[in-house]
This record gives C-alpha cells, sequence and structure tokens, in this order.
C-alpha cells in the first residue's frame, strides 16, 4: 500500500491511499479516515460506497463526516467506485464502465476481467484495511452509500448479514430490475441470457428471495431528479414491509442527489451507526 497523502482533520488523520488490486488487475485508491484514538485502541468501522462518476474524492472532499467520526470514535473508509487505468474497458456513457463498477462481479467480456467491484468490496479491500490499519476492528463494521453507493451497501449487507452491525443507504437505487440504470449495467455486466443472476444485485430481489436485515436508515430528498425515473424507493419500502423489515425511510423536504444533501445528513448516519457499533 502507497499512501498518497495524510492530513490532520478534528484531531484524527485523513488518508488517501493506493494499493495494486488482484481482483481488478488494476491500481486502486481509497481513503480512510481515522480519528482521534488512544494507543492501542481499536475502532469500529463504517464503509461509504459512491455513486455514479464518483471517486473516493467526493465524499472525502464534500461528504462533512470527520467532526462526527471524531465525536463517535468512528473510522470511515471510501473507496473507488470502478477500476481505473488506460487498459481498462470503458464507454462514453457516464452510466457504465470506468465510475459506474455498480459493485457487481461481472461475467461478460470485456468487463469480466476487471469489473469485479463485488469482490473487491466483500473480500480484498477490507483484508488489505485489517493489515495496514491496526485501529480498524473489522469485527464491528456498519455500511452505507450514495445512489449506485446505496444500491451497493443494501445489496452487500443483504448478501452478507452477519458482517455489519447497521446499514443506511442515501438515495439509493432501489431495484436495479427495474430501472434503466440497472436495466443497462446489469445487461452489460452480466449478460442478458440469465436474467435471474441479476437478482443478486438488486436489493428489493434479494428481499423477495429470502435475505434479511433488523433494519434499514435511507434518506431521500423529494427533488431529487432521478427519484422517478431511477431510484423509485416505494419499491424498497414495499419490500421491507412484505418482509418485516424495518425500514426507516426519510423523505427529506427540498432536497436533490447532491453532496449539499449527502453533507447535510451523513454526520446524522455516523452517529446512527455509531450507536449500534458500540452496543
Amino acid at each position: 500500500m502507497e499512501t498518497l497523502s495524510t492530513n490532520m482533520a478534528h484531531g484524527g488523520t485523513q488518508g488517501v491511499h493506493r494499493h495494486a488490486s488482484t481482483v481488478t488487475g488494476t491500481d486502486m485508491t481509497f481513503s480512510v479516515y481515522v480519528p482521534p484514538h488512544a494507543d492501542g485502541a481499536k475502532l469500529p468501522v463504517l464503509w461509504y460506497l459512491s455513486g455514479l462518476t464518483c471517486t473516493h474524492a467526493n465524499v472525502t472532499e464534500k461528504g462533512e463526516y470527520r467532526a462526527a467520526c471524531a465525536e463517535h470514535g468512528v473510522i470511515f473508509i471510501a473507496p473507488d467506485t470502478s477500476p481505473r487505468g488506460d487498459d481498462v474497458p470503458d464507454t462514453d456513457g457516464y452510466d457504465f464502465g470506468k465510475g459506474a463498477g455498480f459493485y457487481v462481479d461481472a461475467t461478460e467480456e470485456p468487463w469480466a476481467t476487471n469489473y469485479r467491484m463485488r469482490s473487491y468490496i466483500e473480500e480484498e479491500l477490507p483484508a488489505l484495511i485489517a493489515a495496514q490499519f491496526p485501529a480498524a476492528d473489522l469485527t464491528r463494521q456498519s455500511i452505507t452509500g450514495h445512489s449506485m453507493g446505496g444500491h451497493g451497501a443494501l445489496t452487500i449487507a443483504l448478501r452478507n448479514p452477519d458482517r455489519f452491525a447497521s446499514v443506511s443507504a442515501f438515495a439509493p437505487i432501489a431495484s436495479p430490475l427495474a430501472c434503466p440504470w440497472g436495466e443497462k449495467a446489469l445487461g452489460g455486466y452480466l449478460g442478458s441470457a440469465d436474467k435471474a443472476a441479476w437478482r443478486r444485485y438488486d436489493a428489493c430481489a434479494l428481499i423477495a428471495d429470502g435475505a434479511r436485515l433488523p433494519e434499514l436508515l435511507v434518506d431521500q430528498g423529494d427533488a431529487d431528479q432521478f427519484l422517478v425515473e431511477q431510484l423509485k424507493p416505494e419499491l424498497l419500502e414495499a419490500a421491507c414491509r412484505e418482509a418485516g423489515i424495518d425500514l426507516t425511510l426519510r423523505m427529506q423536504p427540498g432536497y436533490d442527489h447532491s453532496y449539499y444533501f449527502i453533507s447535510t445528513f451523513l454526520a446524522d448516519h455516523v452517529a446512527w451507526h455509531a450507536e449500534r457499533l458500540n452496543t
């Protein structure tokens, strides 16, 4: 692991790091905020998965989470959203290819070699964090994310229900099976021949197929330009109601899809997760 930068913030250290990923076959960059702590202390971890077009930098620079993480003693980790590099296949659109890995393991060529963000987030990066950050207590993890990253947080948690103490999301893509972003991404990465394979990457489908979490917190702006066509929180609400999952869906008046929205409520999510991580 190579450390690209470190900056002190709220008594802790905001770092940006890079490593050679064997999963994606590329260099991958991620950020980690480690709050102030006593020598030898072990701190819980909150993962944040970003949305379309983003890198680790968007939430790192705009998220306004560090004061809350310092107050509650939570490590905050922000990975990239896709593999990067000149040899990595890409398209011209913003919603497929680089910056749009959708947290899946692609099976279709030419994407299958590099676009393995599910394995990267579920396996490789946690192992690297455990090896390189001695303060990180990976027996206490929570996860959140925005938009495509909200989809990633929900599906990763539903597939790994014993790993995370709590799960939340900001404006998540509730059902990729039922929106244009999801149809394009899952069709491209997984192919259209076996749409049953898509269900592993759809929160509503996973819940319908028996996956369970004790509770979810979702914030959604009611002025979000993608609300009706792409995000469809009502589908997640219906799936959770049918399954008996305790969903707190907070429709936030006047907020859009931007980091103005996320930065307003991210500290609240940090506190919500910290309460569950520390009990």
